[in-house]
């Protein structure tokens, strides 16, 4: 799977430990960051224009707590993106709401449970039906 990743500097350590893993799975890696963006905002759009580029793609963006990278990729029109702390959201948000974008907090996380969200967001399928219309009203939304 094509996995589009991005940082700002406190970002950084989680988003390096999710690359090695995502790369050892066997996942096509596509970092915006390679060093630390300046500010989260331009990581998270990075990230999140990248995804809306290429169909098939999913998204993942770090920073201290995961919020700002989630409210900056949420603006911009089309995508669907999820703070996520547990594994089980991970999975249920990428399954019922069709995420294509994860925003992870490294101040937050410890690097078990985030390598656990990250595997469970990529073995989710959207399940469509019932779920297309709330999909269809987040997509008209920014």
């Amino acid at each position: 799977m094509r996995v589009v990743i991005g940082s700002d500097a406190e970002g950084m350590p989680l988003k390096e430990l999710i690359k090695a893993h995502l790369v050892e799975e066997g996942h096509e890696v596509v970092d915006k960051s390679e060093t630390a963006s300046a500010d989260l905002v331009d990581s998270a759009t990075a990230v999140a224009a990248d995804v809306l580029a290429h169909d098939g793609s999913l998204g993942i963006a770090c920073d201290g707590y995961g919020a700002g990278s989630f409210m900056a990729a949420g603006k911009m029109k089309n995508m669907v993106c999820a703070e996520i702390s547990d594994e089980r959201s991970a999975y249920m948000t990428r399954e019922h709401n069709n995420a294509r974008m994860i925003t992870l907090g490294s101040h937050i996380l410890g690097d078990k449970l985030a390598l656990n969200i990250v595997d469970q967001f990529l073995a989710a399928k959207y399940a469509g039906g019932r779920h297309q219309v709330r999909v269809d009203m987040l997509n008209k939304m920014a």
